[in-house]
């Protein structure tokens, strides 16, 4: 059963996402309906996702995010947005929230969408991740960086199908070794790269020609 944390100022909104959840077998662990709340919340219960809105009073979801990642960086947040060019969105997802999904997407996206980062997986279209790196480059911000020559051929392989949107289950699978080698192996790659989650592994493995989306 997948975990979810909601985190949304509009008691109506949660309360309707809270109801279809359920309804798909999934449990709500509890309702944020700012920041701060979504933060102690995530600290206490360690959801398998995090719903964040963007828009929260005290403490924004983009501020938010970057404290839960920073207190878990293993935290599978999705960022609900109404707007897809939300420039909260790309900061979001630059801090580590694994992709995002509009607020008119329909059950079966959001479901869908759930499963997937609980999975393990990012929501990156191609679109997303070049306006992300774009964004840093617009403000000369620079991914965490290491020489990628330093990984062997079976961690560029790794992080390849991880930029392409395969869960830790799926690389295994694909590469015929154990999820928890996989694990062991991204630890390695995020230390050798100096980075500190999946979704800035996605960023640096497209920009650096690892991994294309499309």
């Amino acid at each position: 059963m997948i975990r979810v944390l909601i985190a949304d100022d509009h008691a109506l909104f949660r309360q309707g996402l809270r109801s279809l959840l359920e309804s798909e077998g999934m449990r709500v662990i509890g309702e944020a309906a700012n920041g701060r709340e979504a933060i102690r919340f995530a600290a206490e219960t360690h959801p398998d996702v995090i719903l964040m809105d963007i828009q929260m009073p005290e403490l924004d979801g983009v501020k938010a995010t970057q404290n839960i990642l920073e207190i878990d960086a293993n935290a599978r947040v999705i960022i609900i947005t109404m707007y897809r060019q939300d420039r909260y969105v790309f900061e979001a997802v630059k801090a580590g929230a694994r992709g995002y999904i509009l607020k008119d997407a329909d059950a079966a996206t959001l479901i869908d969408a759930i499963e997937r980062v609980a999975g393990g997986e990012a929501l990156l279209d191609p679109d997303m991740a070049q306006n992300v790196l774009d964004d840093f480059r617009d403000k000369r911000e620079v991914l965490p960086s290491g020489k990628h020559a330093d990984l062997n051929e079976r961690e560029t392989m790794i992080l390849k199908l991880l930029a392409q949107g395969f869960s830790n289950q799926e690389i295994a699978l694909r590469l015929d070794i154990s999820e928890k080698t996989v694990r062991n192996r991204l630890s390695e790659i995020f230390t050798k790269l100096q980075l500190n989650n999946r979704t800035q592994a996605a960023l640096y493995a497209i920009r650096e020609g690892i991994a294309n989306l499309e």
